[in-house]
């Protein structure tokens, strides 16, 4: 217990000493003293042109694109019409009449006796 007193108290004087503002100093005042001021004298005469620049190099040429894709293939055709009927054809020509043939008769035969 001894001991406890005394820590609190040394950490209480270390955080009060921690929040104290820092002191402002103030800077002694200038003296005049004049200063002297250099004055610009006469342009000189105009420098000689500098030398152009080197050309820049061409550029590389670009490489070659993809061929193209095939185009798909075209459709079949429509299937053509069915033909017309054929005309009928024509009848054929009556025959002949034909020739009436003798007539015959028949007997029958005597019954036997």
């Amino acid at each position: 217990m001894k001991y406890s007193a005394a820590i609190s108290m040394a950490l209480v004087a270390v955080s009060l000493a921690a929040c104290q503002p820092a002191t402002v100093v103030t800077p002694a005042p200038a003296t005049s003293v004049a200063v002297p001021v250099a004055v610009p004298g006469p342009a000189g005469a105009t420098g000689a042109t500098g030398s152009t620049g080197a050309t820049g190099s061409a550029g590389s040429t670009g490489t070659m694109g993809n061929t193209g894709a095939t185009g798909s293939a075209g459709s079949t055709g429509d299937t053509g019409t069915t033909g017309a009927t054929g005309n009928t054809g024509d009848t054929g020509a009556t025959g002949q009449r034909g020739k009436t043939g003798d007539t015959l008769v028949v007997v029958p035969a005597a019954p036997a006796r």
